[in-house]
């Protein structure tokens, strides 16, 4: 058999052996609109790798990207159509770039890698990155709040993990979300060790919400439930706060198993009921207007919108049957603040004790004074509705008789 023959055979099996699926070194041979053509290195074979399958810019020119002799891999996609003499291919470099490219996700998939990727587009229901192949990132796991607008994402560089991968579908599934709350968890746990409630820390609005605002507190976000913002009522927290404002909040619950922390506004600052009072102190005789009447005491106004409790027995020296057979509503009254209870947001009050003593009746006056005050005590603590229990009231007073 003459060299030719030998060297036409070995071709052939060279050519033959080129097959759809494989990974060949390719050589340029020209570069025309839309395509380029090249041949595969020592086989003798020839085809052609178009635009879309060279790069993902759909407006590159080709001429700009490779030139005649430039030499890359190339995925063998298919035979071209029909039988043809010269056994043409065609070819792609973008679709070997996604196989690498799934073959190194596919191992950060199964450490839990994060990786970066560039935003590339928008589409219903998500975002379109690109992580060496195309990811889809859905609306959900891009953060762990709803996010409305997806257009300002466009063009950024985004750290995800990917949450699902099948290279044989192409299909690649991502999560920014996920990352938010491991590092929220490491955050959180770093952030409550330093706190406990009842403390006072500055913060930032990060977000504002119908139902209240998320402060930044050292990189975790609290909650202020608009109950919490203001001691008055407001619509809605966008009305009184701004996103990036400064504030001061303190903290009222910390919950370690929802890595959540409670948050106050308000309680930063003295309360109505405290800013009523702040001149009132105990022992002072003040005068007040009596703005209604129980079968247990009198209600007495001492500051604005503030109203204290005299009680039955501290109304006069003498026995009072019912309050009103002794006062009258909107009557002005002089009284001695026997007890302010702040937490409890009340005032125990004395008619008889803001009254000189009649000669003779001073030891007596000052050891029921001193008894009163007492029972005045016990019923500003007790937590019923009305702030105060009739039955023990009828229970003192027929201890009083014996």
């Amino acid at each position: 058999m003459s060299d030719n023959s030998n060297q036409f055979l070995d071709a052939l099996k060279e050519m033959q052996g080129v097959e759809v699926g494989n990974i060949v070194d390719v050589e340029v041979l020209s570069v025309e609109d839309g395509q380029i053509a090249v041949g595969v290195q020592n086989a003798g074979v020839e085809g052609v790798i178009t635009r879309r399958e060279f790069t993902q810019d759909r407006n590159a020119d080709l001429h700009d990207l490779v030139k005649p002799g430039d030499t890359f891999k190339a995925l063998v996609l298919r035979r071209a159509g029909g039988d043809k003499e010269n056994g043409e291919f065609f070819f792609s470099v973008t679709r070997l770039k996604e196989r690498e490219a799934f073959d190194k996700l596919e191992k950060d998939y199964e450490a839990g890698n994060a990786i970066e990727g560039t935003v590339t587009s928008s589409v219903r229901g998500g975002l379109i990155v690109n992580v060496g192949t195309r990811g889809f990132l859905p609306a959900s796991l891009i953060s762990n709040h709803f996010v409305s607008d997806l257009k300002p994402y466009i063009g950024k560089t985004i750290k995800v993990k990917i949450t699902e991968i099948d290279p044989n579908k192409n299909r690649l599934i991502l999560s920014h979300k996920e990352l938010i709350e491991e590092e929220r968890e490491e955050a959180f746990e770093t952030v409550a060790s330093q706190l406990v409630a009842g403390d006072i820390v500055e913060g930032k609005v990060s977000r504002l919400t119908n139902f209240g605002a998320f402060v930044d507190v050292g990189g975790v976000d609290g909650l202020v439930h608009i109950s919490e913002i203001s001691y008055k009522h407001i619509d809605k927290p966008s009305d009184v706060l701004k996103t990036g404002q400064d504030v001061k909040v303190k903290v009222i619950g910390i919950d370690d198993d929802r890595h959540r922390i409670s948050l106050s506004i308000k309680q930063t600052e003295p309360s109505p009921f405290e800013q009523a009072t702040s001149e009132l102190s105990e022992g002072e005789v003040v005068e007040g207007e009596v703005k209604s009447l129980t079968s247990f005491g009198a209600f007495v106004e001492v500051a604005d919108g503030i109203q204290g409790l005299v009680h039955v027995s501290e109304i006069s020296n003498k026995r009072v049957e019912k309050p009103s057979d002794v006062l009258k509503v909107g009557e002005t009254v002089k009284v001695k603040v026997l007890n302010i209870n702040p937490d409890e947001k009340r005032i125990s009050l004395s008619i008889k004790q803001a009254q000189p003593a009649a000669e003779g009746e001073g030891n007596n006056a000052r050891r029921s004074a001193s008894r009163n005050d007492s029972v005045a005590k016990k019923y500003m603590s007790d937590n019923n509705d009305n702030g105060f229990a009739l039955g023990d009231i009828i229970g003192d007073q027929l201890k009083d008789r014996q």
